[in-house]
């Protein structure tokens, strides 16, 4: 999710922070971040401040963390689930957000792919009948990009 949604921040013209491992941190420039914050090295709260909109894929803690550096009106949009939407201060939103196809996002999606500003990223891809081993590998949690299934 975090390597398309910084593609589809750009092409709408955002200033895009990312947050990564330090060997990831070229990829996330190269799809088009404009800062790169080493989560192993800094606590993001520490170094971030007066963001309009954080877009967190973990939940918990991290979304909690995630508040404090919001400028007031700003907007924090968890994934992981409604558990995971902490309580927000006043003067700041937080939400869950479930993603749901639709006939225009569609459209607009196929349309930055088209230009080439949107690609997504295969880490690893096997077949079908692999699948245990695609699971393992996403248990990692060291994979750049996506792994992808290929049905015959």
């Amino acid at each position: 999710v975090g390597h398309l949604a910084v593609q589809i921040a750009k092409a709408r013209g955002a200033y895009v922070i990312g947050t990564a491992s330090a060997a990831k941190h070229a990829l996330v420039r190269e799809l088009g971040a404009d800062e790169v914050v080493d989560y192993r090295e800094v606590r993001f709260e520490d170094v971030l401040r007066d963001v309009d909109v954080v877009l967190d894929g973990i939940g918990g803690e991290t979304a909690e963390r995630s508040l404090k550096v919001l400028r007031p009106g700003g907007r924090l949009i968890t994934l992981p689930g409604p558990d995971d939407v902490p309580a927000a201060p006043e003067g700041v939103r937080a939400a869950w957000v479930l993603v749901e196809p639709d006939h225009l996002g569609l459209r607009e999606l196929a349309a930055l792919a088209e230009r080439g500003e949107l690609r997504p990223v295969a880490d690893t891809v096997l077949p079908l009948a692999e699948a245990a081993k695609a699971h393992a590998i996403g248990e990692e949690g060291r994979t750049t990009g996506k792994i992808v299934l290929t049905v015959s």
